[in-house]
């Protein structure tokens, strides 16, 4: 089977095809496991021309010079050239250019729609993708759930079109290192924006007061947006206990391994995700997740199967919820988080159930 992976965006502050795969390799893993069984060739959009065979996939770099295709004649002739048997589109906001593509390669080659964090959109554009949904075969959410308010919109015909399967994966794992946590630190660690929706004022008024009766908790946060950060600031200095917060900032993606290496517990105050790449790389370096309870974390931790989910925005639930993680034995739910990052979240199992999709549509 020939599987073509695109999308219609070009980054254009990249130019080098090595330093752009290691900034992807969140992706490019589950079509490096993808390419063990099928011919993948995958379209990037820098600011780059030429083709690149890496780790078993065809790489072909073209650059349009322009930051968003409206009318991608040449894309969708070059992707005709390669006779695909299946093609996956990252991202569910380009309906205009998913009938194009259906157009330009006929009814025969399969459309899979990748869903990384959009939400319905409204009006007329509303619309355009309820259009669009004749043009696809199937659509990738992390978690079912998150696809059935597609449906629910009326954009989505029905949710037999809709797999559930994890969006990135990790490329950090170290079997030494997660043994040698150990089970006495109780080092909590978030990373990701300080904005409204990953909701960083709600994990630290609760963690301060955690800190209180568990003396010994650390919690260090890694941000590369800091909206939030006056009102973090803020909090910290009418605290007593400050220091048990450490606001790190932005790191390089490489040296946040270190971080996940030495946290017992991945904590996250998101509302809304698509997935949540961050705690999906802390789960497998086995940190144990004290999360929101929203669709995506639901399915990534496995219904209950492990970690600890709170109502999101719920200072109180989440205080509660961080003492109830002091009683867990942290070397079992470590165990337990780890055979849910393998089975789920990995990119052999990523690649596994897009493989039973397409199987599914007799490719």
């Amino acid at each position: 089977m020939k599987i073509v992976s695109t999308g219609y965006i070009n980054t254009a502050e990249f130019s080098e095809p090595l330093a752009w795969l290691e900034r992807i390799n969140f992706h490019a893993g589950t079509l490096e496991e993808l390419a063990k069984l099928h011919e993948v060739i995958s379209i990037e959009q820098i600011n780059y021309n030429g083709e690149l065979i890496h780790k078993g996939v065809a790489y072909h770099f073209l650059n349009f010079q322009k930051p968003k295709l409206y009318v991608p004649r040449q894309l969708h002739r070059h992707i005709k050239r390669l006779e695909p048997d299946a093609v996956i589109v990252h991202g569910l906001h380009f309906p205009f250019q998913v009938m194009q593509l259906r157009k330009a390669l006929g009814a025969s080659v399969k459309i899979i729609v990748q869903n990384h964090a959009e939400k319905p959109q409204k009006g007329w554009r509303k619309g355009l993708q309820r259009l669009a949904d004749r043009c696809v075969d199937g659509y990738l959410f992390t978690a079912k759930e998150t696809g059935k308010e597609w449906v629910g919109k009326g954009i989505v015909a029905n949710d037999k079109k809709i797999v559930e399967v994890m969006e990135a994966s990790s490329v950090f794992y170290s079997q030494e290192a997660i043994a040698n946590k150990g089970d006495a630190s109780n080092n909590f660690l978030w990373v990701g924006r300080l904005d409204e929706n990953k909701d960083p004022l709600t994990v630290v008024k609760a963690f301060l007061r955690f800190v209180e009766v568990e003396p010994s908790a650390k919690l260090n946060m890694i941000y590369h947006e800091d909206g939030l950060l006056p009102q973090i600031e803020s909090l910290l200095k009418k605290s007593k206990i400050k220091n048990a917060v450490r606001l790190i900032g932005k790191v390089p993606h490489a040296a946040l391994e270190k971080y996940f290496r030495e946290a017992n517990f991945i904590v996250s105050g998101s509302h809304y995700e698509g997935s949540g790449i961050a705690v999906c790389e802390a789960m497998s370096c086995g940190c144990i997740p004290v999360l929101t309870n929203i669709a995506s974390f639901r399915k990534m931790t496995g219904h209950g199967k492990c970690g600890l989910l709170y109502e999101a925005g719920n200072a109180e639930a989440l205080f509660e919820t961080l003492r109830k993680s002091m009683t867990l034995n942290k070397e079992r739910e470590r165990e337990k988080v780890l055979r849910q990052f393998n089975s789920e979240l990995s990119f052999k199992a990523i690649a596994a159930k897009i493989n039973e999709t397409l199987l599914s549509f007799n490719v």
